[in-house]
């Protein structure tokens, strides 16, 4: 350890020090010129909290449902990761550990280099956490839905379907760097040797856009969505949506939940910060399902905010990444239990005893006007 570690940019300034150039670059980077990615961070600087003082706060609660399954902490969860664990190989289950023993969530990345099989084993070794599986739809449907079977048969309890994948965005730092994964690391959940993303021409280009490209299927549209949810008994959540049209969409389709989501910011530069359209999103679906969020949360302060303007939970991606490459298992501990805590303590200086009592009026967001 290189010093005490505070905030979740501490571990991030720790992790680029470990970690190879191209791992890094992949894990940090976004689309084209990152004015999105800087963007998803910089939006919560643009609500501010609006406390209620006087109130009695001798304990908080942070417990509610989340879809079927009760968590203790589902205010925030590790949301996936594609080719997630390049420093540890046995990062899915050391995470899933890290959820387990913190009663939270985790999403795995059907692009993970640990199986689904061996990631629900790790968190079921003892009561505590739950795991959903993030899909991809793939030009071959059987191999899709197999996906889909082995997730329900280990004891998953939903999909998340990545709906804003058509083709991968443009990541100058991967193909820069003519990103592939290291020969000792696959896409652990596929057979062939194409599909696990360990062999392939890939020529000059980022070796994940051609896999992309070769793999993916581009023609994905709102009738897939029935296709999926005819095939499993799990709830469906669409995962990339970004607009109230689209969610009403969703809604009409019959989707359980919908993640606002931009990638991480990682498909298409210039789209709005997740936390600037969420309200919209939020009020489209007038209730009918639940809304999560996604991008930029990087402390509990962030989480107290996007639960203020509607979501009802958040996921978390690079942190936990960092966590991961600085101390394994103990380091994903270390980053869920500090969002956890600051969470804990910005509700209690807000007058928030429960998520119940978090609202609108807490937050505000700032006018900015231009200077001449």
């Amino acid at each position: 350890m290189s010093g005490q570690r505070v905030c979740v940019e501490d571990f991030e300034k720790e992790a680029k020090k470990v970690l190879p150039k191209a791992v890094y670059d992949y894990y940090r980077s976004g689309a084209d010129e990152q004015n999105t990615l800087a963007d998803n961070v910089a939006a919560f600087k643009r609500y501010r909290l609006l406390p209620q003082t006087l109130y009695i706060i001798s304990c908080i609660h942070l417990i509610i449902s989340f879809l079927t399954s009760p968590l203790i902490l589902p205010l925030y969860c590790v949301g996936s990761t594609g080719i997630d664990f390049m420093r540890y190989p046995d990062g899915g289950q050391a995470t899933g550990r890290s959820c387990r023993a913190v009663g939270t969530g985790m999403m795995l990345s059907s692009w993970a280099t640990s199986t689904i099989e061996e990631v629900m084993s790790a968190m079921t070794a003892s009561p505590g956490g739950v795991l959903w599986l993030q899909l991809y739809i793939y030009k071959d449907r059987e191999l899709t839905l197999s996906l889909v079977h082995r997730a329900e048969e280990a004891g998953y309890k939903a999909i998340f379907v990545t709906v804003d994948t058509p083709y991968l965005g443009r990541r100058w730092d991967d193909m820069r760097n003519r990103f592939k994964l290291p020969s000792h690391l696959s896409m652990s959940n596929f057979s062939s040797a194409s599909l696990a993303f360990s062999e392939g021409n890939y020529g000059n280009d980022s070796g994940l856009a051609v896999y992309v490209a070769k793999a993916i299927d581009p023609t994905l549209c709102w009738d897939d969505i029935t296709w999926l949810k005819k095939h499993t008994h799990l709830p469906v959540i669409v995962k990339g949506v970004l607009n109230g049209e689209d969610a009403v969409q969703a809604v009409n389709y019959g989707v359980d939940g919908i993640l606002v989501s931009n990638h991480g910011a990682r498909q298409l530069d210039g789209v709005p910060a997740t936390l600037d359209v969420l309200e919209e999103v939020v009020k489209a679906v007038q209730g009918r399902c639940d809304v999560y969020l996604d991008g930029g949360v990087r402390r509990g302060t962030d989480v107290l905010k996007a639960l203020a303007l509607g979501a009802k939970a958040v996921f978390i991606g690079r942190p936990v990444l960092w966590g991961l490459a600085c101390q394994g298992q103990q380091g994903v501990t270390e980053v869920l239990e500090l969002i956890k805590e600051e969470l804990r303590l910005a509700m209690a200086l807000s007058g928030c005893r429960s998520v119940s009592e978090v609202s609108r009026s807490l937050v505000r967001r700032l006018e900015f006007t231009s200077r001449m």
